[in-house]
C-alpha cells in the first residue's frame, strides 16, 4: 500500500512540472503534438528509472558516510565523506543513459529521433530527472517516516516520469484545440501556453489530500 501511496503522490499530487514546476523546457518545446509527447516522456521514464536504480546503491554503498569509503579524516582534523560527488555522478550516470537513449532511437526509430531534437541532448540537463535521483538520496518517505528504500526509489521514479508524460500529453491535446480557437493576438504562441500550464497547474491542486 506504501508503494502505490508514493506512485500517486508523485504521479499527481506532486505533479513534477505542474506541481514542482520542473521541466518546463521540453514541457512546452515537446508538446507539440502526442507522437513527440508519448516519444519524449518515454525516452525521459527509461532514463529516469534506470538513473534511479543505478545512483541509489551507489550513493548508499559508496559515497554515503555509511558506504564502503565512510568517513575519512582531512587535512586539519576535518571529517569528510565522499557525498559531495552525488551531483556530478549522478550527473555522468544520467548522460551515459540518454546516450543509450540517442543511440537506440537514431537506429530504430530516425523520425522521431529527428523529431525530438535537441530536447533529446537535453534530457541530460533535465532538472527534474536529477531531482528525482536527489530526492531518492535525501528525502524522507512521508508514509513511513524513513528514508526511501530501493524499492520505494523506483516506484517514486516511476511515478515521476509517468507524471511528466502525462503533462504533455495533457497540454499535446490542449493545443491541439488551441489552433481552432481564437485566441486574441496577444496572447497567441507562447504566452497562451504558459496561461494553459497556469490553469492545468490550479486543477491540478485538487489532488491535495487524495492520498494521506
Amino acid at each position: 500500500m506504501t508503494l502505490f501511496k508514493i506512485f500517486i503522490s508523485a504521479f499527481l499530487i506532486d505533479n513534477v512540472v505542474l506541481m514542482r514546476f520542473l521541466a518546463l523546457c521540453p514541457f512546452i518545446g515537446m508538446s507539440t503534438d502526442e507522437d513527440k509527447s508519448i516519444g519524449m516522456g518515454l525516452a525521459v521514464t527509461f532514463v529516469t528509472v534506470l538513473a534511479t536504480c543505478v545512483t541509489w546503491p551507489i550513493y548508499r554503498f559508496i559515497l554515503s558516510k555509511d558506504g564502503i569509503f565512510g568517513t575519512f579524516t582531512l587535512p586539519g582534523g576535518v571529517e569528510g565523506s565522499l557525498e559531495f560527488l552525488q551531483t556530478l555522478v549522478f550527473i555522468l550516470v544520467i548522460a551515459a543513459l540518454v546516450q543509450l537513449v540517442e543511440f537506440y532511437l537514431k537506429k530504430s526509430a530516425p523520425a522521431l529521433y529527428g523529431a525530438m531534437g535537441i530536447y533529446l541532448a537535453l534530457i541530460t540537463t533535465n532538472c527534474a530527472i536529477l531531482a528525482v535521483t536527489l530526492d531518492a538520496i535525501n528525502n524522507i518517505c512521508p508514509f513511513t517516516g524513513k528514508p526511501y528504500t530501493f524499492a520505494e526509489s523506483v516506484v517514486y521514479a516511476l511515478g515521476v516520469a509517468l507524471g511528466f508524460l502525462l503533462s504533455l500529453l495533457l497540454l499535446a491535446g490542449i493545443r491541439k484545440r488551441i489552433k481552432t480557437s481564437p485566441v486574441p493576438g496577444f496572447l497567441k504562441g507562447t504566452p497562451v501556453l504558459f496561461v494553459v500550464s497556469a490553469l492545468l497547474s490550479m486543477a491540478f491542486m485538487g489532488f491535495t489530500g487524495l492520498v494521506k
